[in-house]
């Protein structure tokens, strides 16, 4: 049988020419039967370049040994200096994390007071979240009982939602309004306060990743580590929010008391480095 009109080769007629293979796209493996010749036509399908895992894409973030040891050595020395020094605790700080980690909690969130909900929006007891007006705003818009519903949604989802998996996309999803448990002005620091609350160990008080003492700024100022700036980077604002919290947290080590007091000694030595 002819294909396409191809002759073969040895042969120079197409008339033994035979197909033997299809491959790949529109690739095709083709046979002489009088001389026993092979042969390929078309082109094979590309293949697609598999997408980086969220670990492969990390790997490319900053890393504590990307630091001038010089800064490093700098560093240590405030840091001694500070803990030094046994500044008293906030008496508050304590009873109101210990309150609204049961609020945030799967047991406490369903049936949480909507008044409890409104404060902690509005409260700068242990991380000040910033001007709320968008919050208050929409809260007054929608309706006591309305906001309230959507707070625990948007808290639910980011503390214990499953699509996507990843704490860093769901955050992202949040602060972007791309997905329907997004509250309006329940953003970046908010977000960021819950998790401080719901994870004490794992997250430092500083509820910006940029800003006038955000994480990117104490990072270059403390350790000369310039991180991505959110518009100049397809990392997404979620991961830079977790990735930069973990760089500086690597890079703290131990001897705080909490993560406030690792904050609060970010605070005080960013403009002494």
């Amino acid at each position: 049988m002819a294909i396409d009109l191809l002759e073969c080769g040895n042969c120079l007629t197409d008339e033994h020419v035979e197909l033997a293979e299809r491959l790949t796209g529109t690739q095709k493996k083709l046979k002489c039967t009088n001389c026993g010749d092979e042969w390929l036509r078309g082109e094979p399908a590309r293949q697609a370049r598999s997408s980086p895992t969220l670990d492969e894409i990390k790997k490319r973030f900053p890393k504590p040994g990307d630091v001038d040891p010089v800064k490093l050595a700098r560093v240590d020395e405030l840091k001694a200096d500070f803990l030094r020094r046994e500044p008293e605790p906030v008496p508050n700080v304590a009873p109101y994390w210990k309150k609204y980690q049961w609020v945030f909690s799967a047991e406490g969130l369903p049936t949480a007071d909507p008044q409890d909900l409104k404060n902690f929006a509005n409260s700068s007891v242990g991380a000040n979240p910033g001007n709320m007006s968008v919050f208050n705003e929409a809260w007054n818009e929608m309706g006591t009982e309305v906001a309230a519903a959507q707070v625990r949604r948007t808290i639910e989802y980011l503390l214990r939602g499953t699509s996507p998996s990843a704490l860093e996309d769901r955050l992202t999803a949040l602060i972007n309004d791309a997905t329907p448990n997004a509250m309006r002005g329940f953003k970046e620091s908010l977000l960021t306060k819950v998790l401080c609350i719901a994870y004490p160990e794992e997250y430092l008080t500083i509820l910006m990743y940029t800003g006038v003492a955000g994480k990117r700024e104490i990072a270059r100022s403390l350790w000369g580590l310039e991180l991505p700036a959110p518009e100049s980077t397809t990392w997404t604002k979620g991961r830079l929010i977790l990735w930069s919290n973990n760089l500086l947290r690597a890079l703290l080590g131990d001897g705080f008391r909490h993560q406030q007091h690792a904050a609060e000694f970010l605070w005080w030595a960013k403009d002494r480095a």
